[in-house]
């Protein structure tokens, strides 16, 4: 008999796949926050990144120790999942060509990715991307994987072309920066809950970056909340931000916010235990439409439900063993 199609084989062929990144996104900048974090990875496992911050969560001046400090850092033992990454300043501050010239030549191996904060437009991203590609060149390490933080007017006017840039593979919602931008226009509940899920122009702006993103394949992440003690109230804008907005991922800012953010966007024990039945009915089948749960589907629907597994496979949700066995024990074929 032949060995049954792996779902990414089945039902998305030649189609790239997209990163799988994890649904966290935690920022730190002070050295005791950057090696709590670390520990704390080291306890989860890499259901979370970390960004190791040399922008807006870091002090202010001793920008060149600071990024000494993050490489050290990457470069460390604590790194064991190779999981973290690097926010840099803004194309054309002073301090960006000598983050990226330091992270990339003493961390470039092990950095998961750099962030790029503040574009003022998608040129600004080209030059920006430009600059890092030519620092990798020089010193002999690999392209990294980039992201963007899209928090002003023109990145948010230009976030259709900057999401098809074909170097990025995220974009974030800047929610402070973006609010701020505004010059007093938009009022500071804006920035808190539930203001960020309903003020119009936010509401339009984490629309658009959402939009973008799915378009071209890119993984959009979830601004900051700021109220970190009310683990309910957070919890709830994270499910929002997965179930309404399109969110895939979000930033978290204190430690206690990266388990009630994975809980958010965890699949419920239900669906995958639905997504499961469907799949392996649907791999027993070679494929073809089938009946399940008194609803017909096909290679449209398997392709949701496998997104289901996917996220329950990166979020630490138990999967039923048939299903763990077939779809992500053995080799893809």
């Amino acid at each position: 008999m032949s060995v049954p199609l792996h779902p990414r084989v089945a039902l998305f062929g030649q189609e790239a796949p997209r990163p799988a990144l994890p649904v966290v996104d935690h920022y730190c900048g002070v050295e005791a926050r950057m090696r709590k974090s670390l520990a704390l990875q080291a306890e989860l496992g890499p259901v979370f990144d970390i960004t190791l911050d040399a922008e807006d969560g870091a002090p202010v001046g001793g920008e060149a120790e600071q990024a000494l400090l993050i490489a050290e850092l990457t470069n460390s033992q604590a790194n064991r999942f190779g999981r973290v990454g690097a926010r840099i300043h803004p194309w054309g501050h002073a301090a960006f060509e000598a983050d990226v010239d330091t992270l990339v030549a003493k961390a470039g191996h092990r950095l998961a990715y750099l962030m790029i904060p503040k574009p003022e437009s998608a040129d600004d991203v080209d030059r920006a991307v430009d600059a890092i590609d030519a620092a990798c060149e020089r010193h002999q390490q690999p392209r990294l994987p980039l992201q963007v933080l899209i928090e002003t007017h023109g990145a948010l006017r230009d976030v259709f072309r900057i999401a098809a840039h074909p170097r990025i593979e995220s974009l974030s919602f800047g929610l402070m920066d973006f609010v701020s931008a505004h010059r007093g226009a938009i009022p500071k509940a804006a920035m808190e809950l539930p203001g960020q899920f309903e003020h119009p122009l936010v509401v339009r702006a984490k629309l658009e970056i959402a939009a973008a993103a799915h378009a071209f394949g890119k993984t959009p992440s979830h601004c900051v909340v700021t109220e970190f003690r009310d683990a309910g109230a957070l919890g709830a804008a994270a499910r929002r931000a997965a179930q309404e907005f399109g969110y895939t991922r979000m930033w978290s800012i204190h430690p206690d916010q990266i388990r009630p953010i994975i809980e958010a966007f965890a699949p419920s024990t239900d669906d995958v235990a639905e997504a499961a039945e469907l799949l392996l009915a649907a791999q027993a089948a070679h494929w073809a439409p089938i009946a399940s749960r008194d609803r017909l589907h096909d290679r449209a629907s398997y392709r949701y439900f496998w997104t289901v597994l996917e996220r329950a496979e990166r979020t630490g949700r138990a999967l039923p063993p048939q299903a763990q066995q077939a779809f992500f024990s053995t080799a893809i074929g």
